[in-house]
């Protein structure tokens, strides 16, 4: 390992990597080259020489990947509380619609800024977004130092009409990512995509043409899937299922990432399997809208990769992942009946690696060499860490689960830049990020 150029040494009592194996290593290294790529994570034993000149952070607790929300609408943190008793459709039809109609991208750069400082303070560093004014999502995830997933949203419906019809949308995204490639920024910290919001909002016609546009350009398409047994009455019963109108469409011919997926019949999981689709599985917001639980059991035996998401902040009502860990696991238990159906690292491996492998990404969502150096220290000087880090394995991954959560995020990592120190993010003013979103909600609400 001589000669290895290493920027910056994380050493920990305990790294959870998120290998297949949810291994647990104890007195560990995390080492990251100038570039922000992981170099090596194993035991401070194997480690290369103390590198000179690099940077070397003792860590007191432990060290995981940065959590990735496989699905989410973050500038709605300025509706947050809207509507929220509400039923799926008629919360989007009479309260969000008519109020995103209002937002100004100096409105959507706010939400994105508040929501990316809120998901950093829970450890997530990636977020796969589905909205629209792309360039002020993309300004604010730049600012903060977090990394996105950008689908641009494409929808079809009266409420939104100022925002232009299904095609001018397709074109805008066809022509941003023409000119700045599928991914960009320090870091790649942005990846662009294509969100056609769902079967229900879009004409076929559409979503083909997005299906295409998208695998000319290698591109992810990132929609709104069997959310609601009301919504998609009519594909159903000319198609059988969404599922089926895609694939007939060819819109599974590329990277798919299927939010919700909480009404999957047996063929359509059959049909995901065979095409690679991955599935964001958003069990606080499903519960809240009551639209059902997926199953999530079913998605993971079959070989599907699903990944965690909070949907958007209006309807979860937060961007805290760890807490659609904990619903994950408990919903899957209390479905089947089953105590062990989805263990603790089953469902940490839900939050990092399988939401990589949701979105088609093999550069995040791991501590391994290669990968971006996406990294969260949790602090261990909390009550769910108080009978200490000599515990067994198992022991130490429940309490990382069940006990400890966002409360225990002390510090983040993006590409090896740390983006949140003690809490606090390192690029912007918390307060001022506040101030900007509280100004904005107050334009939409008038």
């Amino acid at each position: 390992m001589r000669g290895m150029s290493i920027a910056l040494r994380l050493h920990a009592p305990v790294v959870l990597p998120c290998d297949p194996g949810c291994s647990v290593i104890r007195d560990a290294v995390v080492d990251v080259d100038g570039k922000g790529r992981i170099v090596y994570c194993g035991p401070r034993a194997g480690a290369p020489e103390r590198p000179h000149g690099a940077n070397v952070r003792e860590c007191s607790g432990i060290l995981l990947p940065g959590l990735i929300n496989a699905h989410a609408h973050s500038p709605m943190t300025l509706l947050r509380g809207m509507g929220g008793d509400l039923p799926l459709l008629r919360w989007l039809h009479e309260v969000i619609w008519p109020a995103e109609a209002r937002l100004r991208p100096a409105d959507v750069r706010a939400g994105m800024e508040l929501g990316c400082v809120e998901m950093l303070r829970a450890g997530v560093t990636t977020s796969a977004e589905m909205y629209f004014m792309g360039e002020a999502v993309v300004d604010a995830t730049l600012a903060v130092g977090s990394r996105v997933v950008f689908a641009s949203a494409v929808i079809s419906t009266p409420a939104l009409d100022k925002l232009g019809g299904w095609q001018g949308m397709v074109d805008g995204i066809n022509r941003w990512i023409d000119a700045d490639g599928l991914r960009f920024g320090p870091g790649d910290r942005v990846e662009l995509a294509y969100g056609p919001h769902s079967a229900y909002t879009l004409p076929p016609e559409a979503l083909q043409a997005i299906g295409e546009s998208a695998q000319q350009r290698a591109a992810l398409v990132h929609t709104h899937v069997a959310e609601t047994l009301a919504e998609d009455t009519e594909q159903r019963a000319q198609f059988g299922s969404v599922p089926a109108l895609l694939e007939k469409l060819g819109v599974l011919d590329g990277r798919v990432l299927a939010a919700h997926g909480v009404h999957l019949s047996d063929d359509d999981i059959e049909l995901f399997v065979r095409r690679g689709v991955g599935v964001a599985h958003c069990p606080g917001s499903n519960a809240k809208l009551a639209s059902g639980t997926a199953r999530l059991v079913d998605l993971l035996a079959a070989g599907i990769p699903v990944g965690l998401g909070t949907d958007g902040p209006s309807s979860n009502d937060d961007l805290d992942l760890w807490e659609e860990v904990q619903l994950a696991g408990l919903f899957a238990r209390t479905v089947t009946g089953d105590a062990t159906a989805l263990s603790a690292g089953a469902a940490l491996l839900a939050a990092t690696r399988g939401g990589a492998e949701a979105l088609h990404r093999d550069d995040i969502g791991t501590l391994e060499p290669g990968r971006w150096a996406d990294i969260v220290h949790l602090d261990v000087d909390d009550p769910a860490f108080a009978t200490g880090l000599d515990a067994p394995d198992d022991q130490v991954l429940a309490n990382v689960v069940w006990a400890a959560g966002s409360r225990c995020v002390r510090d983040v990592w993006v590409a090896g830049e740390a983006v949140l120190h003690d809490r606090e993010p390192t690029r912007v003013d918390r307060g001022n990020v506040q101030a900007a979103a509280r100004t904005a909600s107050q334009h939409i609400r008038g």
